[in-house]
């Protein structure tokens, strides 16, 4: 016998569990808020930019190539800034207690398409240090730059500066917690359709015909002789007192 998807069915096994499904989406929503706020270490971000070109004087006029060049050399600057060749040097200015590739890990370096602008983000758990750690690349970049390629065309466009009230990159609790929420629903939900899928025990009739695949001819109810007897008094007592009202 082909078995059907009710919609009344999954409707009343998702109201059967919603208790259940509740508890998950709750648990799994408080854990991410208490890892996110107790747990996890916040993380900030510091940026400067630096621009790709060459210094001009006033007699000199726009070139095209030359920009075109500038551009693409940014891709090769990229490289460069994140080489041991600059962060090394980085690092012993800074005197940090880093590798080069530990650093290399908290450093992004990024460009807008077309643009002569290079991004360059640095990640710490203290944002003073990501701040002084992204100055000092672009400082030891625009200085070692011209002995690397033999060029003369960075500057520093803007520094890092340090909010008075920075805020962390990462984590996002809010995120964190609405992520688990849908997580925890949806689990929720799973767990319950498996434990409706796994109770395999006889409950209406209409389980007896799906199981056994034979018509029910009778059911036998239930009595409460307790409930009966009560019921009985009660039908006594309101029949006599009804009956003593017509007699007067």
């Amino acid at each position: 016998m082909e078995e059907t998807i009710n919609l009344k069915e999954l409707f009343l096994t998702l109201k059967k569990r919603l208790s259940l499904i509740i508890i998950i989406a709750a648990i799994a929503t408080a854990t991410s808020g208490i890892v996110s706020y107790f747990l996890l270490t916040p993380i900030y971000q510091s940026s400067t930019q630096i621009l790709v070109n060459q210094a001009k004087s006033e007699e000199q006029i726009y070139n095209y190539n030359e920009v075109q060049t500038n551009l693409q050399l940014i891709n090769t600057y990229s490289v460069i800034i994140k080489s041991p060749a600059i962060l090394d040097k980085v690092i012993e200015k800074e005197k940090m207690d880093m590798s080069y590739r530990a650093l290399n890990e908290l450093v992004t370096v990024s460009s807008e398409q077309d643009s002569q602008v290079v991004n360059i983000s640095v990640k710490n758990e203290d944002p003073k240090i990501a701040a002084n750690i992204a100055n000092s690349i672009a400082v030891t970049f625009q200085e070692e730059i011209s002995k690397i390629m033999n060029v003369d065309n960075v500057s520093i466009l803007t520094q890092a500066q340090l909010g008075e009230d920075p805020s962390p990159v990462k984590p996002k609790p809010l995120l964190n917690m609405a992520i688990a929420l849908v997580a925890g629903l949806m689990a929720g939900v799973g767990l319950a359709f498996l434990l409706e899928y796994l109770d395999n025990t006889i409950k209406s009739e209409q389980d007896i015909e799906n199981v056994l695949g034979l018509p029910v001819l009778g059911a036998i109810t239930t009595i409460n002789i307790e409930e009966e007897a009560a019921a009985s008094a009660n039908m006594s007592t309101t029949i006599g007192t009804r009956g003593e009202s017509f007699g007067s």
